[in-house]
């Protein structure tokens, strides 16, 4: 019969027990090593974007607080593309007079692109921007930009798998068509760079690598790549049709400029902390990346509207595309690279910066936020 006490049982200690050999010594060698980790705590001063010598899974105290907030703030704007109803999206591409064929080129090229671009995005944070970056709170952030570009990613899907389109031609456009597979080519010898398991940061020439794949990444990439396709979308959702794939665009977009907004400060912070990178011939090796990613967008833009559609031609775009490359290179402290240019879409920043009203779309609240991050100042 099993019988349970009410009190545990304890073994006394006696008198005249002694530690075993050795035991003391450890003891000591181990109140020694805790004193020394006290003395290595992280200093906030000691931390850097890159190269820094101490440890990177502190993430306090910090020193780029600005990252922390932003990290915190894509946070707050957390969604899902499942949230976002498609029913009269699918109504519309199955009505054969619901869409023109150029509109519904439009749809088609975006998707193609946009389906491997975030995925793009994704591996060359997680196995490479991440690794060389030793700013703890500038690592959270890439943690959650990850998270959101596989959100992007599905949301892709979802819309392509709502509309019922063909799902190995859109998922391989970036290997058939020539417009997105010319914008591939360009951004995949950055990923790749950094990606190298060989590739390690400490010199100048590897530094300038990884700048260089930072700024291709949050400027052009992120911040002049995805604006024709964003603007296409948004534009047939202010007409009131695709009103769900805008929605989720709109979205998309929102997320994207805080990459993009992220990106240039840490950007702007590693050029501080390590000025030498920052010459001469690497500026205008930049500004030449900025040209050439002005005119594969204009080729894409080409491509996707031969005609004009939505109110909007390709020409529209040559100087929307140098309106935004001004803005990229001012804000790494470049000079404009085609000076005179001025915005042809202003709704486009509308779309960025409305706060707490109905969006274009009437769907949703534009400023959708988690319960607990909700402002209503």
């Amino acid at each position: 019969m099993l019988v349970w006490e009410d009190t545990p049982r304890s073994t006394p200690t006696p008198s005249n027990f002694t530690e075993p050999n050795g035991a003391h010594a450890a003891s000591e060698a181990a109140s020694t090593a805790v004193r020394g980790a006290s003395e290595r705590r992280v200093n906030a001063a000691d931390k850097r974007i890159i190269n820094a010598k101490t440890d990177v899974n502190q993430l306090v105290p910090f020193k780029y607080k600005w990252a922390w907030d932003k990290y915190l703030a894509t946070c707050a704007n957390h969604w899902m593309p499942q949230e976002v109803n498609m029913s009269r999206d699918i109504a519309l591409w199955k009505d054969p007079n619901g869409l023109t064929e150029d509109e519904r080129r439009i749809v088609k090229r975006n998707l193609g692109f946009f389906t491997t671009a975030d995925s793009l995005a994704a591996n060359n944070i997680v196995l490479g921007t991440y690794r060389h970056i030793t700013a703890p709170e500038c690592r959270q952030f890439l943690l959650r930009q990850a998270f959101e570009e596989a959100i992007h990613t599905h949301a892709y899907q979802y819309i392509v798998e709502s509309l019922g389109l063909d799902e190995g031609e859109v998922f391989n456009a970036y290997n058939e068509v020539q417009s997105i597979r010319d914008k591939d080519e360009f951004l995949i010898p950055f990923i790749e760079a950094i990606m190298d398991p060989h590739f390690k940061t400490g010199t100048p020439e590897t530094d300038q690598t990884l700048l260089k794949s930072l700024i291709v990444f949050a400027c052009l990439m992120e911040g002049l790549f995805f604006y024709v396709g964003f603007t296409q979308i948004l534009a047939l959702g202010r007409q009131n049709k695709m009103t769900g794939a805008a929605e989720q665009y709109q979205y998309i977009l929102r997320d994207e400029s805080m990459h993009c907004n992220f990106g240039i400060d840490l950007i702007n912070a590693l050029k501080l902390e390590n000025p030498h990178l920052w010459t001469a011939e690497f500026k205008a090796e930049i500004v030449a990346l900025f040209r050439k990613a002005v005119d594969l967008e204009y080729a894409y833009a080409e491509d996707t509207m031969p005609r004009g559609v939505l109110g909007m031609n390709a020409a529209m775009f040559k100087g929307y595309l140098r309106y935004i490359a001004n803005r990229r290179a001012v804000q790494i402290g470049l000079d404009e690279l085609f000076p005179g240019e001025e915005n042809p879409f202003p709704w486009m920043s509308e779309m960025i910066d409305l706060k707490k009203e109905r969006n274009f779309f009437e769907t949703r609240v534009i400023e959708y936020q988690t319960g607990g991050a909700l402002s209503w100042d």
